[in-house]
């Protein structure tokens, strides 16, 4: 890999005059160029005018492999940053060995997330690869050893990819690890009518604030995302209707705490949905993401009637985390049980046949076997059909870290444990020998 330069540069501003037209300027002035993959030449060792050599340093021709670690607002993100590549002139391949810069997007959640995230940057670097890092583990810590002299793009600096990856192939070593603010006001991060090459073509992911409310002793990702920071309603409404017309049917709604929505700019999530709800169109659906129990409970009523209606999925995400007051409460989770009980109860009433998904920690500090069974128990009595078993690990620079840590072995024999009882159960068999319309 060429050695970067000798000093880091904190911005693009530092070597581009006040003259020069902007990559971001260029971009957006080539009005018939539309963000998709462009093919490869089925035939070997041709070049053409239009076509340089892959290993060029002009800008705009080279090869890109993107990797995105994690939720879906990584994802979402890693969506977008293609998506502007691909409309400036970069080809997107899936194939990493063929391409000339490697953009790897991160998740800080858990310790074997950011174990593939560094081997992906050696793997990167031993293959002479160019690389530009991206999401969370950057954007937390900055300074890691293994990240000295690689070019960063912060989680709200994602509508500036083209410039950091123009200047990486050019040689330098470019950080943009800013907020985005408007008045001083922290905005929820890029714009979101960028260009976007979506995984899948019929769903849409959107991000509707970045941050959360929370300080939870074990949560990495808030000191990447931080602080709550909503976008406006007609900034989301507009960005469903945008996807609609270019041929989504389904809009997922995610961000690190849905619940919260609003609470920055003085609305609530309910409004937001019958906003989105009015925008979508016959055989179209909206799904909700993940929202704390706390955010929720003030809304139960509302949030019912939303579930029901005929183009939301009847789906909500409730992390639990633990059913022991004691562990809640040295998470920092701001509820309790009979909180997390008192939702899932109401909307199980209230809305037939919803699903609810939940997450469990197995092995936090301090968990004792009485506390874990309680966690058992409260599987065992309402069966979720979908549960997100995590093994505790401790992230560098939580409380948690520094807590009296339960033994691997406890953890292990734990997540083991839930694992099995989970499996025990059949969450559907309710659903046997029932008729469902089929859609064509």
């Amino acid at each position: 890999m060429p050695a970067a330069c000798d000093s880091v540069l904190e911005d693009i501003e530092d070597i581009v005059s006040a003259e020069d037209l902007k990559p971001h300027d260029r971009q957006f002035v080539r009005k018939n160029v539309f963000p998709k993959v462009r093919k490869r030449n089925s035939q070997k060792n041709i070049q053409t005018d239009d076509d340089p050599p892959s290993d060029s340093i002009i800008p705009g021709v080279q090869k890109i492999w993107i990797r995105t670690w994690g939720c879906s607002h990584n994802n979402s993100d890693g969506e977008y940053m293609a998506g502007q590549l691909a409309a400036y002139g970069y080809k997107i391949t899936d194939n990493s060995a063929e391409a000339d810069l490697w953009l790897l997007n991160s998740c800080t959640v858990k310790n074997p997330a950011e174990d593939h995230f560094r081997n992906s940057i050696k793997k990167a670097q031993e293959g002479k690869k160019k690389v530009v890092l991206a999401g969370c583990v950057p954007q937390a810590q900055p300074r890691q050893d293994y990240l000295k002299g690689l070019s960063i793009i912060g989680v709200q600096q994602i509508d500036r990819v083209v410039e950091v990856v123009e200047e990486t192939i050019k040689g330098h070593s470019v950080r943009l690890l800013g907020q985005k603010k408007d008045n001083g006001k922290r905005l929820g991060g890029a714009r979101l009518d960028l260009p976007k090459i979506r995984k899948n073509p019929l769903i849409e992911i959107i991000s509707v604030n970045t941050g959360c409310l929370n300080a939870c002793t074990y949560c990495k990702t808030k000191h990447a995302r931080g602080d709550l920071a909503s976008y406006p309603i007609e900034e989301l409404v507009g960005r469903a209707k945008q996807s609609f017309q270019e041929g989504v049917c389904e809009i997922w709604l995610t961000s690190e705490d849905t619940g919260a929505y609003g609470r920055d700019i003085g609305t609530d999530l309910p409004t937001l949905l019958w906003k989105l709800v009015e925008a979508i169109p016959e055989g179209a659906m909206l799904r909700l993401g993940m929202t704390n129990p706390p955010y929720i409970l003030e809304h139960l009523e509302e949030m019912a009637k939303i579930l029901n209606h005929p183009r939301v999925y009847a789906f909500l995400h409730i992390p639990v985390q633990s059913a022991s007051d004691s562990v809640l409460m040295d998470m920092k989770r701001e509820y309790c049980v009979a909180d997390f009980k008192q939702v899932v109860d109401f909307l199980k009433e209230k809305v037939p046949g919803i699903t609810i998904a939940t997450d469990i920690i197995c092995g936090f500090p301090g968990e004792t076997d009485e506390d874990f069974q309680e966690t058992m128990k409260l599987v065992e009595q309402y069966r979720f059909p979908s549960l997100f078993i995590n093994q505790f690990y401790p992230r560098p620079g939580t409380p948690a870290a520094k807590m009296h840590q339960v033994p691997a072995a406890v953890k292990k024999q734990r997540t083991k444990d839930l694992s099995q009882l989970f499996h025990s159960y059949n969450p559907y068999d309710h659903k046997v020998r029932k008729k469902y319309a089929t859609y064509v």
